[in-house]
């Protein structure tokens, strides 16, 4: 049985500190953000959720979101309209719990309902990350492209269909 998260919430100022440490203990996989820049994200975010205890983290952005970035672009090139997982975390704390599920979940149902049908994400190859590849398949994402970045890292592109 999957635990209930219906508390999932917006998230306000009183977060942004937790979870800003919770970003950049996860910087590998995610990114460093300063105060600054991770208040800017959220402040952009279509999207930007997180249990009462911020032991996890989800920021989306919508096509019209004005972010940085080769992976944010890689999708802006090839979609008129898509929502785009900028990053999603969960301390290790907190894993098992289906708390990251709950979050994509969240996600891909208010998504659909505001009228999109595509959203997406990319997950690191070089250093691989195995375990958001497994999480990703698993909830219907697909492989739609790869990228080296000018960091290094190389990434594939997934996406899932919305709705219906």
């Amino acid at each position: 049985m999957r635990p209930p998260f219906r508390d999932l919430r917006d998230l306000g100022e009183q977060d942004l500190d937790a979870l800003i440490a919770l970003n950049n203990d996860h910087a590998v996989e995610l990114s460093l953000e300063t105060a600054e820049s991770f208040r800017a994200l959220v402040a952009q975010a279509w999207l930007a959720l997180a249990p009462p205890d911020n032991a996890a983290l989800l920021l989306v952005f919508d096509q019209d979101a004005a972010i940085e970035g080769p992976n944010f672009a890689w999708y802006k090139a090839r979609h008129d309209r898509f929502l785009y997982i900028d990053r999603v975390v969960v301390a290790p704390a907190a894993r098992g719990r289906g708390l990251a599920r709950a979050l994509y979940e969240t996600a891909f149902a208010t998504g659909a309902a505001a009228g999109f049908d595509l959203i997406g994400c990319e997950v690191n190859l070089e250093p691989p990350n195995p375990g958001s590849d497994a999480f990703h398949a698993g909830l219907g994402f697909g492989e739609v492209g790869q990228a080296r970045l000018p960091s290094g890292k190389l990434v594939h592109y997934l996406t899932r269909r919305l709705g219906a």
